[in-house]
């Protein structure tokens, strides 16, 4: 633990202990938007299958000849991962192939896992004070917390990691409480745009505490994870990130983070929770809209149960029309899931198109259920390469991310930037120099300015200055 606060001392760090948080990352230094806090290369990760498990591409791919699970892009990435793959390797090749099927990525992280305490134990891989298996030993587990039926699936799991590696200085007893580690601790590796190419085992990036409104964000470049600040954090301040996406009603992220996290949230915006602020917020983002068009006010159950009343024009919607109508949307939700599996693009679209018209009768217009609707159809359109219809549908979007993000949220940064591709694409320059501009204002914050994405969207921008440039110089003439 010293060593440790010796090498997060050098970048301005430190762990503290709170009594109702545990261990703590604080800042000894004043940080600024777009600030790196702190980066660490994973103790061990794997990709998403059909990636390569040194960059996480997914081209050019070819399995290892000899245990026929992993697969690399090509002769660099096999060979940095050599020392590490060349006894995974040799524990997987001995198994038949039908076991070899039930190695799944979150097996094979805990293989890793042990394979490189292994390695570190024999000097073979270096020890640092930032990379060592102490630093997983002492993640938190839960393993009281977690119920009967989980448990049984770790067991299950730790007997086929210990049938893989069969090292006699393990036990199941042990990896099963790993298992239980990586549940609460391990993070998702996603590129620039957020989109999941593997998991990763942090140890240090797991020491820093959620907070539904984070003063920081993680990223990630390639394997790299990289904290940033989003806004202002004072010496003295703790680092907070969010473990959970933080659009959605005070109840709904209690819920997601007592399932996986196992702590109820204190931050300040969960402390409102019951509060006339919170529960509009809530009947906002995942309540009913007033059955008059031309009203903007959100509902609440009446006091007779009869239904829900608008809080703005009081007009009361019965339960049973709003039963009947949910009904509705859940068949149709279930029906695209199948044109979904088929890859039909088009009846997927006429189908959430259905839903979406159900949900504007029913959702408030700040509804989450409603804005996925819309992601959904952005997504597909896309696919189809229907820019038009697409910037339409990503333009819906926007007033409820800047609702419901923050305003330097990488999600909204995205989001902009998607609407200006999507202009200039349409030949909108104007237009698509303002969403990019804004994309850029985020995304710096988040993203940093020397990541190649970055440097592909200021180049997206400046292209667009110059069209419009151009455009502007041709009509004067």
């Amino acid at each position: 633990m010293e060593e440790l606060q010796g090498a997060l001392q050098a970048g301005w760090l430190t762990v503290s202990n709170f009594p109702d948080k545990g261990r703590s990352l604080v800042t000894t230094r004043d940080f600024y938007p777009g600030e790196v806090i702190m980066s660490q290369e994973p103790y061990v990760c794997v990709p998403n299958n059909s990636r390569c498990d040194g960059c996480f591409t997914d081209t050019n791919l070819k399995k290892c000849s000899a245990c026929q699970v992993v697969c690399y892009c090509g002769s660099v990435c096999q060979k940095l991962d050599w020392k590490l793959h060349r006894l995974e390797c040799q524990a997987l090749s001995k198994l038949d192939k039908e076991r070899r099927k039930s190695v799944t990525p979150t097996i094979r992280l805990m293989v890793k896992l042990y394979l490189r305490r292994k390695l570190q134990n024999e000097k073979v891989i270096s020890v640092t004070a930032t990379d060592n298996y102490d630093l997983v030993e002492a993640l938190v587990s839960h393993m009281s917390d977690i119920d009967e039926k989980q448990l049984v699936l770790y067991a299950q799991m730790a007997n086929l990691v210990n049938l893989i590696l069969q090292l006699p200085e393990i036990n199941i007893k042990e990896i099963a409480e790993n298992f239980s580690k990586f549940a609460c601790n391990a993070h998702t590796i996603c590129d620039s745009e957020l989109r999941p190419l593997g998991t990763g085992l942090y140890p240090i990036i797991s020491i820093i505490n959620h907070s539904c409104l984070p003063n920081a964000v993680l990223v990630f470049e390639g394997r790299l994870a990289v904290v940033r600040a989003m806004q202002h954090i004072p010496k003295g301040d703790e680092v907070l990130i969010s473990y959970v996406e933080t659009a959605a009603s005070t109840t709904t992220r209690q819920k997601a983070l007592k399932e996986q996290y196992f702590f109820s949230c204190t931050c300040s915006r969960c402390i409102k929770a019951g509060q006339y602020e919170d529960i509009e917020e809530s009947a906002i983002l995942e309540g009913y809209r007033c059955r008059d068009n031309g009203c903007s006010g959100f509902l609440l159950r009446d006091s007779d149960d009869k239904g829900f009343v608008c809080q703005q024009c009081g007009l009361l919607r019965d339960k049973e029309e709003i039963r009947n109508i949910a009904s509705d949307i859940k068949a149709m939700s279930d029906k695209v899931l199948k044109s979904n599996s088929s890859g039909n693009h088009q009846d997927s679209v006429f189908t959430y198109k259905n839903i979406e018209k159900l949900q504007k009768q029913f959702c408030h217009p700040f509804s989450i259920s409603l804005m996925r609707t819309r992601e959904k159809l952005l997504e597909i359109l896309m696919q189809l390469k229907d820019w038009k219809e697409a910037l339409a549908y990503c333009r819906l979007t926007l007033p409820v991310y800047q609702r419901v993000y923050p305003g330097s949220h990488p999600l909204l940064g995205l989001q902009y930037y998607t609407c200006g591709k999507l202009e200039w694409l349409l030949g909108e320059t104007d237009e698509a120099i303002k969403s990019l501009t804004k994309a850029v204002d985020v995304l710096r914050i988040t993203h940093g300015t020397s990541t190649l994405f970055m440097k592909e969207l200021l180049m997206k921008l400046e292209e667009a200055r110059a069209e419009a440039s151009y455009k502007l110089s041709s009509r004067d003439e």
